[in-house]
């Protein structure tokens, strides 16, 4: 297992990071992306993950909005010679604008960043995932039930589960699986930023009254790696929400 990687983008923190911790775990060696977050931070997340599995550990600074990303994640595993097991598209952005205010540009680089930049970057990586891979997406429950905070984060979510779809018979000669974790509200920097009265809000429409773990998603994407009959689905794991 050692000699085996994945690349998760947007793998430095949050719910990549803890994908990212479960695969190291699994003896994966890792590929990750990021691009906000503090480099100094990013160095000692990877140091841990190398330290306490054993594993090969590298970050890359890649902006998913940024065309030229795509050449510079192709770059690294191609002149390295590295062969993929597995890839997970997490790295996502979102345009919190009202409709009135939304701009065509914003629109696009959510677009981009949730959409084509994970279509183009597969579409050049595809000769180097060996056979037998997975491909896992990271969707949204903002994908399936209509939300107000982001009209492109919600529409672009729900694309990438029609992708994932629609996917399916394009990596099938390659016998590569694809599928896609949507989860709900989890306690990740973003949505621990919110106040309190809004995270109640939410938790009240939460059947088990609280936001996920991102540790608790990990698991999802590692079922999906590991069991090999699961090809094209959409996993939600939104902790019951909306149920009343």
């Amino acid at each position: 297992m050692m000699s085996t990687y994945a690349l998760i983008t947007g793998g430095t923190k949050g719910i990549g990071y803890a994908v990212a911790k479960c695969l190291g775990k699994m003896g994966y060696n890792l590929l990750l992306t990021y691009y906000g977050d503090d480099p100094s931070c990013v160095h000692e997340s990877c140091a841990t993950l190398q330290n306490d599995y054993q594993i090969t550990v590298t970050a890359l600074r890649a902006d998913s909005a940024d065309k030229q990303a795509i050449d510079l994640v192709c770059d690294y595993v191609c002149s390295r010679n590295i062969r993929l097991n597995v890839i997970i598209f997490n790295a996502g952005l979102t345009c919190r604008d009202s409709f009135d205010d939304l701009k065509p540009e914003d629109w696009e680089r959510v677009f981009f960043a949730n959409v084509h930049f994970p279509v183009f970057l597969l579409q050049r990586l595809l000769g180097k995932i060996n056979p037998g891979g997975s491909v896992i997406f990271t969707g949204s429950l903002m994908g399936i039930i209509p939300h107000a905070v982001s009209l492109a984060y919600g529409v672009t979510k729900a694309a990438v589960h029609a992708l994932v779809k629609n996917l399916v018979k394009f990596l099938a000669p390659h016998q590569i699986r694809v599928n896609a974790v949507a989860p709900g509200f989890v306690n990740t920097e973003w949505h621990n930023s919110k106040p309190a009265e809004i995270r109640k809000n939410i938790e009240e429409k939460i059947a088990l009254k609280r936001f996920s773990e991102p540790d608790e998603l990990a698991g999802i994407y590692r079922l999906l790696i590991e069991n090999t009959y699961i090809n094209g689905e959409i996993i939600s794991a939104d902790g019951g929400y909306s149920y009343k």
